[in-house]
């Protein structure tokens, strides 16, 4: 019986190991395009964020049902009173 222990590289790594200077240049070139990926794609990177924010509020709620429904009215609030100061601006 064998415990399979592979290990995934990101996509943002140059492997180790790499003897020709060919191969280890696309690479580089490979891992540098990946992170700017990463770095510019910001609607992956603000749906990451989202999730992350979500999964704390719900944590959040579980712990503290009644910190989070004062949470949520405060929000409102501020929202509330941001859409009416927008809209008594515009009305001016």
């Amino acid at each position: 019986m064998s415990i399979d222990t592979r290990v995934t590289m990101p996509r943002t790594a140059v492997p180790i190991g790499i003897t020709d200077p060919v191969e280890k240049a696309r690479a580089e070139l490979k891992a540098a395009l990946a992170a700017i990926e990463e770095k510019a794609n910001l609607p992956k990177r603000a749906g990451i964020a989202l999730d992350r924010g979500i999964v704390k509020a719900r944590a959040f709620a579980d712990r503290s049902p009644q910190g989070a429904a004062a949470a949520a009215v405060v929000v409102a609030a501020g929202i509330g009173a941001a859409v009416w100061g927008i809209v008594r601006l515009a009305a001016r």
